[in-house]
């Protein structure tokens, strides 16, 4: 069978040439042609491959509901009955509030500090996040135990920001009305006023939050205290109650690790100082939140009017069944995952992946033997960590057990509180027990990928090993410039800027000697200076890229396209790289990266992604080759165009 050069011709802008704009080249017939969804706020090749993972997995489901012979609690009757559950409309309009009642009623109980806090502990249980989130992860000092973290939280718009930054002014004040108005859906008294103390409250708290570049720094962030020294950080917060009302077991939060002490501090400040009326309106408000889109339509309406429409400028809702089909994943996910992988992932392309992890990884040992940068007490350790990394590819070896969660097809919201309750008892449970090394963080119908430094081990689930990433029929320049690059990227996450701070066992240890260090932070901060100066297509010159808030996201995303090319030619060093379709092989190469990139936003979320999004923007991440001279050389770039960068401003990290 002959090989296919695996690109997409049509997508091809001629009139663009790649010299100039390599993403534009790549793309440009389709981004003028193809209109964003109305149900999303943004759209390209990830989302493309999504709809088609959903739609799968809604085959899936659908034949899960039919199948009226599986046996109670079995996998099969779990995903049908909570499918069910969504889509049955009629009763959940018959219910209207009814299912809320029992939180809501809790709420209102709250007149004292000590109430507040067992009520947000039982909230915790069935998913309304509340000023101090929690999560169970492998302690980043020593990654063979877990350990509890505590996050700060409380916000309902999307980060600290939003509350002080003058172009969200209009945001707050939509945000403002939102609150007053499902709050009178709801039929609390008062709405409007108890909006406005929601919002000052959020603002309190939003200014004792560490901002989202801070937050990506992982010595910082880790903050190891025993359960009494955070009781000294934050003395106003009822933590006994808490506990209590979530039910953690014994010992489980002996020893946490606080990623912002100084927030705990605010919040101990803010519980001392501000109305427990105040409080009691928050969490009300949070309540009604968490749970809008699982109640009557008025309500699913008003919470996406401003969550979808007003902040990320999407003008539909999804589709009922898209959003039950996401409602089953996110209770039963890894049942959904089982029969995906089992219809969905070929062996051979689990045999193909693991060729191109190899090389990979035998890339990367090379790129570690040439770096000016790098010094040989670094790289010995960068070997060591190379060796010891993980990949996991598809689906997990064992699927997690739901079959102790009752789901009845009546019970929208009973069955993802009860489903949210057997994750809080499952994660807390971990304490005291060995790290599961097989555990994936991700479903297997999911389009994405990722580095977990912890664990040194990068995931791959089946739906993202799919053309335009992987194509089994396709010639390697394309796949390798696909997913042999984002592999790449996902290895060269345990080597950026903050994957760096983690040895090969996993464990937060500072291993590079200080000059290596300081080298390696100055093309960092190129970068950062670089990616500071770019705008997004679509938007005016006073919306600029983070670079800083971005910077490990781009490090991986040079280092996925040197160390992809480099990969590459390991791979064909025997076979050659024919030219197909009239490009060569390092020409294709560069094209399946840009390919996959492949997307366009709403003005809205462009916006509030360059405010959140540790990613560049998707024209930006497809023009990244501006550093890789393989590109300049491939395409014959020179200073007169466009994709020109002198070679000394070139940043090559790997």
């Amino acid at each position: 069978m002959a090989l296919k050069s695996g690109i997409d011709l049509g997508a091809l802008d001629r009139a663009t040439r790649p010299q100039d704009d390599l993403f534009r080249f790549v793309n440009g017939t389709w981004l003028d042609t193809t209109d964003i969804p109305g149900d999303r706020a943004r759209f390209g090749t990830f989302d493309v491959l999504r709809e088609q993972s959903t739609a799968r997995v809604h085959d899936l489901i659908e034949d899960a509901a039919a199948d009226h012979d599986a046996a109670p609690g079995s996998p099969t009757r779990q995903v049908g009955d909570l499918y069910a559950s969504f889509m049955d409309t009629e009763r959940i309009e018959a219910l209207g509030l009814a299912p809320l009642e029992p939180f809501l009623s809790d709420v209102a109980t709250v007149n004292d500090v000590e109430l507040l806090g067992a009520t947000l502990g039982r909230l915790e249980r069935v998913g309304v996040r509340g000023v101090l989130q929690t999560y169970v992860a492998p302690d980043e000092r020593s990654p063979e135990e877990y350990v509890v973290y505590l996050e700060q939280g409380g916000l309902g718009l999307p980060d600290e920001s939003f509350y002080r930054e003058e172009k969200y002014a209009a945001i707050r004040e939509a945000y403002v009305a939102h609150v007053g108005r499902l709050l009178t859906l709801a039929g609390i008294p008062a709405a409007e006023d108890k909006a406005v103390r929601v919002m000052a409250l959020e603002t309190r708290l939003a200014a004792g939050h560490w901002d989202n570049v801070a937050t990506r720094d992982a010595v910082k962030t880790y903050n190891a205290h025993t359960l009494d020294e955070a009781r000294q950080l934050a003395p106003q917060f009822p933590w006994d109650a808490w506990l209590l009302g979530m039910k953690a077991p014994e010992g489980a939060f002996g020893k946490v690790i606080v990623r912002e002490p100084s927030f705990l501090t605010a919040l101990s400040e803010a519980l001392a100082e501000v109305e427990i009326a105040d409080w009691q309106a928050w969490l009300t408000w949070h309540v009604l939140s968490e749970f809008a889109s699982l109640l009557p339509q008025a309500l699913v309406d008003e919470d996406f009017d401003f969550f979808g429409r007003t902040l990320s400028g999407q003008p539909e809702n999804r589709e009922r069944w898209k959003r039950a089909v996401s409602a089953v994943e996110n209770g039963v996910g890894e049942s959904v995952g089982r029969l995906y992988a089992e219809k969905w992932f070929p062996p051979e392309a689990k045999e193909r992946m693991q060729q191109l992890v190899a090389n990979l990884v035998e890339a990367f040992r090379r790129s570690f033997g040439s770096l000016a940068w790098m010094g040989a007490e670094t790289r010995a350790e960068a070997i060591a960590k190379l060796d010891a990394f993980t990949p996991k590819i598809g689906y997990p070896d064992t699927w997690r057990d739901y079959s102790s969660i009752t789901i009845e097809p009546g019970d929208l919201v009973g069955n993802v509180t009860r489903a949210t309750e057997f994750e809080v008892d499952r994660n807390l449970a971990k304490i005291g027990q060995p790290v599961d090394q097989g555990e994936w963080f991700m479903l297997p119908q999911h389009v994405n990928a990722y580095y977990m430094p912890s664990m040194n081990e990068i995931v791959f689930p089946a739906a993202i090993l799919q053309p335009p990433f992987f194509d089994l029929e396709a010639d390697d320049a394309v796949n390798y410039g696909g997913i042999g690059a984002v592999i790449g990227h996902e290895v060269g996450h345990g080597f950026d800027d903050q994957g760096s701070r983690y040895d090969g066992t996993g464990a937060l240890r500072d291993w590079w000697t200080e000059a290596d260090r300081e080298r390696f932070d100055a093309l960092s901060q190129r970068l950062i200076e670089q990616f500071n100066a770019y705008t997004p297509a679509g938007l005016d010159d006073s919306h600029h890229v983070n670079g800083a808030l971005t910077v490990g996201e781009n490090i991986g995303d040079l280092g996925g396209l040197q160390i992809g090319y480099a990969a590459y030619r390991i791979a064909t060093e025997e076979s050659g790289m024919p030219e197909l379709d009239g490009f060569t092989g390092p020409q294709r190469f560069f094209i399946g990266w840009a390919r996959v990139w492949q997307g366009k936003a709403r003005e809205a979320e462009a916006i509030r992604l360059l405010a959140i999004d540790p990613h560049s923007p998707q024209d930006v991440r497809g023009n990244a080759v501006r550093n890789v001279s393989q590109f300049h050389e491939a395409f014959a770039v020179t200073p007169e165009d466009a994709m020109w960068r002198p070679e000394e401003e070139r940043v090559q990290i790997f």
